[in-house]
């Protein structure tokens, strides 16, 4: 059975004050789409229970596996046991997925560990994904020739019309878009705000919102069969 590595931020707060952390169903339907076929581990800068944004848990109030997510006592006890960045081998893992969130933005793009292990995922080959903000945690993450794994690769995440629209241009200290093209990627979005749009370029696998998390899950599994 395949083995795949969630990656969470430990952040909490935005540079504005207001609570962050892991978008729910973000990792909820993604959860539900790989369980039943991959041993799933959690890990976070901080380790042990990272915090989920309430908004997403407000909003998602009615979606039914974000809700079922929330009280799994499977996904409790990973929780509970989320790993430290220090604790990850990444020889365990044959795929590292970055849950979004604003929270990626304000810790994980920025962490010098995360960044060699994303890097390290890359360059073995291995499924390096991620969706919405999660794609921020890339940021560092660089081939064996030094490059940003983004420079010259077909890329999607969290768009900057979308970033307005929820008005958090203020949150983060970068914007996912603009951080790709910066980096030499070539971003991709959907036609429509909030559509479920979904980039693989080699084993670069990107999700631009929190539709497109299951969808990028979907094509995870399917690589991975």
């Amino acid at each position: 059975m395949p083995s795949i590595l969630f990656v969470f931020t430990s952040a909490n707060k935005t540079l504005r004050g207001l609570q962050t952390g892991w978008y729910l169903p973000e990792a909820a339907h993604p959860w539900y789409i790989l369980s039943p076929h991959a041993t799933i581990d959690f890990a976070a800068p901080a380790g042990p229970n990272p915090e989920v944004d309430e908004g997403s848990v407000k909003g998602f109030a009615n979606d039914e596996e974000a809700q079922k997510f929330l009280k799994d006592p499977v996904v409790l006890d990973k929780l509970a046991k989320t790993k430290k960045l220090t604790e990850v081998n990444v020889a365990d893992y044959d795929v590292i997925f970055y849950i979004g969130g604003h929270g990626p933005v304000i810790d994980l793009a920025s962490d010098p560990l995360n960044a060699k292990i994303a890097s390290q995922f890359f360059q073995a080959g291995k499924i390096t994904a991620a969706v919405c903000h999660g794609t921020a945690a890339l940021a560092g993450a660089v081939d064996a020739h030094g490059k940003s794994i983004y420079a010259g690769r077909r890329v999607t995440a969290f768009s900057t019309a979308e970033e307005i629209a929820v008005d958090k241009v203020q949150d983060i200290p970068f914007l996912p878009e603009a951080k790709i093209v910066e980096l030499g990627g070539k971003y991709e979005k959907a036609a429509e705000l909030w559509a479920p749009y979904v980039v693989i370029d080699g084993n670069l696998y990107t999700g631009q919102n929190p539709a497109s998390a299951g969808p990028l899950a979907k094509e995870i599994l399917k690589a991975l069969k």
